[in-house]
């Protein structure tokens, strides 16, 4: 395992040595002092952005799910939501949330709420420095929440990040999408309609399915939402709606 101080090889060490249940504290510290302008040099490409943050996201989020797990299986929607709001990820001299990371930076500053229409308001300098310059909704694929049906975690690398997210959506579309020929109807996950803005609505989403063949190229299904996303076990509350934030 490399400990330059690179920003991507940190973020991708520090992904591996969590994954490894090794000691994430030297890196963990070493991201956290980042100079400004070096970070912004590290990860100047779409391709950087997506690999550094794919990667700050899913080392961290495993990190505090193993410290708040019994917490959150026993706590309320409130702890829950606590989970994903609360400052806990220090990158750069800067307090970030996890959601900070996925509808700030990996959404290019779009609202958690809205269906992926409404622009997440008042970013931070930060924020406007270094998000994506665009949403790439494969992100919603890519992202740990502790679920038993998420993709394989990888830790990606700018070089590879394009094709390592597809197998992930692959993945998970195999796992999660049920397609009835019969009816011409798709079962989807929840999370396609929550942010089906980011698809181009629900052309944008037949579109998606047929990418990833997930439905036939030569069909133009209609789609029907699980009422309850299998996917995402920590966004769901008991009644099947999505508090994710």
């Amino acid at each position: 395992m490399s400990t330059q101080l690179d920003p991507l090889s940190l973020s991708a060490d520090l992904l591996y040595t969590v994954k490894t249940e090794g000691d994430a504290d030297p890196l963990r510290e070493h991201l956290a002092a980042l100079d400004r302008s070096q970070l912004k040099r590290a990860i100047d490409s779409r391709e950087g952005k997506l690999a550094f943050w794919l990667n700050c996201y899913n080392a961290y989020a495993q990190l505090i799910l193993e410290d708040e797990e019994a917490e959150l299986h026993e706590g309320g929607l409130l702890d829950r939501w606590k989970f994903f709001v609360r400052d806990r990820v220090p990158i750069s001299g800067v307090w970030l949330s996890l959601n900070d990371i996925e509808h700030g930076l990996l959404r290019s500053s779009k609202h958690p709420w809205g269906f992926g229409y409404l622009p997440r308001l008042f970013p931070s300098s930060f924020e406007r420095q270094f998000r994506l310059e665009a949403c790439d909704p494969r992100v919603h694929f890519a992202l740990s929440h502790g679920a038993e049906h998420c993709p394989p975690i990888a830790v990606y690398s700018p070089r590879d990040v394009d094709e390592e997210l597809d197998i992930a959506i692959e993945w998970f579309l195999e796992e999660n999408v049920t397609y009835d020929a019969e009816e011409n109807v798709a079962t989807v996950p929840r999370r396609f309609r929550q942010y089906r803005g980011d698809f181009g609505g629900t052309r944008g989403i037949v579109a998606f399915l047929r990418e990833y063949n997930a439905v036939p190229t030569d069909t133009t299904p209609s789609l029907e939402y699980e009422r309850v996303d299998r996917s995402a076990d920590l966004d769901v509350d008991m009644d099947g709606d999505d508090i994710r934030p």
